[in-house]
């Protein structure tokens, strides 16, 4: 009961985060925004923007499972990842975000049996992207 209620505490946190990054995206602070997603990747989820981005998919994966997240966890790092893309511009980094997107999804429904309409919905908007 104990783990439950923490990590209950622990994903009401991540979301508050979210929520904040989010708001300021909306309010067009783009760079404070990127700050904090940036802050809150070793902060919350332990990995750094360079393995996020410079990590060959495979690498990546191996790191996440070392990771041992459990799946609320993990499906809030998909959030965190989705609302970095809200733009979809054509950029390198997007690009790169996007593909460990894709393993985070593969991750949630083969490893977890996690399949949300929301998650699916956001894998064919990541396909036609990519």
């Amino acid at each position: 009961m104990l783990r439950r209620d923490l990590m209950t505490a622990e994903i009401q946190k991540l979301a508050q985060v979210l929520a904040r990054i989010m708001g300021l995206k909306l309010e067009g602070k783009l760079e404070e925004a990127d700050d904090l997603f940036k802050e809150s990747l070793p902060k919350e989820f332990e990995i750094t923007e360079e393995e996020l981005l410079y990590y060959p998919n495979e690498e990546f994966n191996t790191l996440i499972i070392s990771k041992e997240f459990p799946a609320e966890k993990l499906d809030m790092f998909s959030q965190f990842l989705y609302a970095d893309l809200t733009s979809f511009q054509q950029t390198e980094r997007n690009k790169l975000i996007a593909e460990k997107l894709q393993l985070i999804y593969q991750m949630l429904e083969e490893q977890h049996h996690i399949i949300s309409m929301t998650n699916m919905d956001r894998q064919k908007k990541i396909q036609q992207y990519l």
